[in-house]
C-alpha cells in the first residue's frame, strides 16, 4: 500500500502484540511493555492514521485499517503469537487471530469489544451514550467535535476515560499525532464504525464473525476489568466468566476506560504471571 506503520519492537522471545485503540497509539502500553519483556518479544504497533504511523488520505473505515494492520502483523510472520488488546485494537486482533487460529496461542483484552455488549443492537440499546453516538455519527456535528474542537482527546481521554487527570506531558503526546483538522479523520471515524443496528455491515460482520471463535476457543483468554468500566461494565463481566471458555480475570479496582493510565502496574504485573502459565 506504500504507507508506513511505526510499531515498538522490544526484547526477545515469544511475541506479546499489544494493540490500541481509539484516539490513542502504542504510547498507551509504555508502563506496561517492560514487564513482558524479560523474556518476550513485545510489538506495539501504531494504527494507520494514528501515532507515527503514515496518515495518508483515506476513510479510515474498518476496511482500511484492518487491510494496514493486518498486513503488518501477516509480514511479521508471527507464529504463537500472544495478544493484548483493548477498544479498536480488540476488533482487529480478535478478527485477525480468528482468521489465523494457527498463530495465535493465548490472549489478554481489556475495556474490548466483546459480548454481551457489542454489537449493540440499536442506538438506544447503548443507554447513557447514545446521545453522544448519535451527535457523533451526525454529519457536522461529529466534524464539529472531533475534527474541530478535538473532543476524543480533550474530553473523552482527559476527562471522561481516565480515574486521574492525566499530566500535561502525557497529554501532550496524545495530542501530539493529531495537530489539525485533517488529522483527525481516523479519530472521528472510529465512533462512526461502532457496528449499531447492523451498521456499517463489514464492521458488524468483523465483530459478529470473531465473537463465536472467540467464545469457544480453548486458548488461555485473561480478561483485565475496573468497575464500571466502559465497554465491559460489570454485568458483561459476569456473563463471559459463564461464557467463555478457559477464562482468567482479574479486577483492578475503579475505572472507565482507559485503564493503562490508571493501572499500568497492576496490569503489567498481572500479563507477567500470567504468561509464566500459558
Amino acid at each position: 500500500m506504500g504507507h508506513q506503520m511505526a510499531y515498538v519492537d522490544e526484547g526477545t522471545g515469544r511475541p506479546v502484540v499489544f494493540l490500541h485503540g481509539n484516539p490513542t497509539s502504542s504510547y498507551l502500553w509504555r508502563n506496561i511493555i517492560p514487564f513482558v519483556t524479560d523474556g518476550h518479544r513485545a510489538i506495539a504497533p501504531d494504527l494507520i492514521g494514528m501515532g507515527d504511523s503514515s496518515k495518508p488520505d483515506l476513510d479510515y473505515t474498518y476496511t482500511d485499517q484492518a487491510a494496514h494492520l493486518h498486513g503488518l502483523l501477516d509480514a511479521l510472520d508471527l507464529r504463537d503469537a500472544i495478544l493484548v488488546l483493548h477498544d479498536w485494537g480488540s476488533a482487529l486482533g480478535f478478527d485477525w487471530a480468528a482468521k489465523n487460529p494457527d498463530r495465535v496461542s493465548a490472549i489478554a483484552f481489556m475495556e474490548a469489544m466483546v459480548p454481551p455488549v457489542m454489537p449493540f443492537p440499536s442506538l438506544e440499546a447503548m443507554g447513557p451514550s447514545a446521545e453522544l453516538f448519535k451527535n457523533l455519527r451526525s454529519v457536522g456535528v461529529g466534524e464539529q467535535m472531533v475534527l474541530q474542537d478535538n473532543f476524543f482527546i480533550e474530553v473523552i481521554l482527559r476527562d471522561l476515560g481516565v480515574a486521574m487527570r492525566l499530566s500535561d506531558d502525557v497529554m501532550d503526546h496524545y495530542r501530539a499525532p493529531f495537530p489539525t483538522p485533517e488529522s483527525r479523520k481516523p479519530v472521528l471515524q472510529w465512533p462512526r464504525e461502532v457496528p449499531i443496528a447492523q451498521a456499517p455491515k463489514p464492521a458488524f460482520d468483523a465483530v459478529t464473525g470473531y465473537i463465536p471463535w472467540l467464545v469457544s476457543s480453548d486458548i488461555p483468554k485473561l480478561l483485565l476489568h475496573v468497575e464500571p468500566g466502559g465497554l465491559i461494565p460489570p454485568q458483561a463481566v459476569d456473563w463471559l466468566k459463564a461464557n467463555m471458555t478457559n477464562l482468567d480475570t482479574v479486577f483492578l479496582g475503579p475505572g472507565s476506560h482507559y485503564i493503562q493510565e490508571d493501572y499500568p502496574d497492576q496490569i503489567g504485573a498481572a500479563l507477567a504471571s500470567w504468561l509464566t502459565r500459558v
